[in-house]
């Protein structure tokens, strides 16, 4: 699936999103390895810490039906500036893989592309948790 059109979708699940504190609609689309797409937008709660990122959204929702190879996610808001995952939703990317593609939008739809570990250099991964049961 071509960039633009994965940023489209991203761009109608953004409609989706609850966000009556802040205002800032984000929307996520997810490509599986085998083409299937999920999609997520932000989901605000008054307490905050129970808010939950688009990029998230749509990673739970793919892994919630049995996904769990992925290829690429989009992200975009309605901001004039690329749309970054936070550090929470860079965790979570690259808790599925380092090959995965992150497609940096913005409103415009103009965008930017990262491998996971661009973002997210020095992850914490299972491989360090593997390796530290070596060396107990």
């Amino acid at each position: 699936m071509e960039n633009k059109n994965l940023i489209e979708i991203a761009k109608n699940a953004m409609k989706n999103a609850y966000v009556p504190y802040s205002n800032f609609r984000v929307g996520a689309a997810l490509l599986t390895e085998d083409g299937k797409v999920f999609t997520g937008c932000n989901v605000e709660n008054a307490t905050y810490g129970a808010t939950n990122c688009a990029e998230r959204t749509a990673i739970f929702k793919a892994v919630s039906e049995g996904y769990r190879n992925f290829k690429k996610i989009a992200i975009i808001s309605d901001s004039p500036n690329f749309t970054y995952p936070c550090g929470i939703c860079r965790q979570v990317i690259m808790e599925y893989g380092k090959n995965i593609e992150v497609i940096c939008a913005n409103r415009d739809g103009e965008f930017k592309v990262h491998n996971i570990c661009e973002l997210l250099p020095y992850a914490f991964t299972n491989e360090d948790i593997e390796r530290s049961r070596i060396n107990e």
